[in-house]
């Protein structure tokens, strides 16, 4: 099969379409081969490509966490899908098991959903990682409860765009950030009640504004460095704050612990990364739900543009400039 092999660290161009061989048969009892039609790019990708895997002896490899595809065939002790069936997934690409930057990969039955019906490929691949790491964000670590106020950071990126829908249909109101017009345009149809420029506002006192001064329920920092501890302030006395990014070492804290901040730390990948089966199959089940919403038109994955396989250079390099409004999804079927 063809596959974009991660030789060395470093640039996007250690990224190299190859020829290897196709996962292995026959498939363990639980295992599910899937004919990959597109694959997500996340930032998680241009790390590992950047320092290394979480695995590197384990070189070369093929990146990719999001997948979404046909099934091709099935373990014996398959019981929830069937040859043929359609679905979407985040599994593999760390280093370990194979990622989906490629056109067949295995992933249990467990961790994986019915792909929305509604929806192409390339918007079902675009969606797992973020959909889950913002569902756990606002609904698990932040515990956020209906007619609360959330703060949303990069409001029209791939996390900060599901964020914003999540949070409204959970009966939230949400005011988050924004650098162009074309992105305040593009959150408010997503349904952001108040829209800030940070490049020409105080996003503190924006938000302390829009609260009465008061202070947000709720801050979401998809942004890291010193925009985490920055947010601080705009939230109110016991509040929460969820980032998805490591607390930088020169993170202030003096505000947090004045407001009695409750810190939350999300990290999607935990489960895959430490072998959590049952929290595996708590994240395949929010991709369920996930795709009723989608499928009742609730909830929307934004794809800004699409790349072949042998264009996943071209895909790290958009990635990395930092402007991209919504996902970047590598098209298997176009090789």
């Amino acid at each position: 099969m063809k596959a974009v092999l991660m030789t060395a660290t470093g640039d996007p161009e250690v990224l190299q379409v190859q020829d290897v061989q196709n996962p292995a048969v026959p498939l363990e009892e639980t295992e599910l081969l899937v004919h990959l039609r597109a694959a997500g790019i996340n930032p998680i990708d241009t790390k590992l490509r950047k320092r290394g895997t979480f695995y590197p002896d384990k070189m070369p490899t093929i990146l990719g966490c999001d997948g979404a595809g046909v099934v091709e065939a099935v373990g014996a002790g398959v019981q929830k899908f069937r040859v043929g069936d359609e679905v979407y997934f985040c599994n593999g690409g760390l280093g370990a098991h194979q990622g989906n930057y490629a056109e067949y990969t295995t992933v249990d039955e467990r961790f994986v959903a019915r792909k929305p019906t509604s929806v192409s490929f390339a918007e079902a691949a675009a969606a797992p990682l973020v959909l889950i790491t913002a569902w756990e964000a606002l609904y698990e670590r932040g515990r956020l409860e209906p007619g609360e106020r959330v703060f949303i950071h990069a409001g029209a990126g791939g996390v900060g765009h599901v964020a914003i829908q999540l949070a409204k249909l959970k009966g939230a109101d949400v005011c988050t950030t924004v650098s162009t017009q074309e992105k305040a345009d593009f959150v408010q149809k997503l349904g952001a009640d108040h829209v800030i420029f940070y490049k020409h506002t105080d996003f503190v006192q924006a938000a302390l504004d829009w609260t009465d001064g008061e202070g947000v329920d709720l801050a979401f920092d998809t942004v890291g460095g010193e925009t985490f501890h920055k947010t601080f302030p705009a939230v109110r006395v016991y509040g929460d704050i969820v980032t998805i990014l490591e607390p930088d070492a020169k993170t202030v804290w003096k505000s947090a612990r004045q407001r009695n901040l409750r810190i939350g730390l999300e990290l999607m990948l935990t489960p895959m990364l430490q072998g959590v089966v049952e929290a595996q199959q708590h994240q395949a089940e929010i991709l369920e739900q996930c795709s009723k919403w989608i499928d009742a038109g609730k909830l929307h994955i934004q794809v800004s543009k699409t790349f072949s396989l042998k264009e996943a250079v071209q895909a790290h390099h958009l990635l990395e400039t930092g402007s991209v409004t919504g996902k970047i999804v590598l098209l298997v079927e176009n090789n």
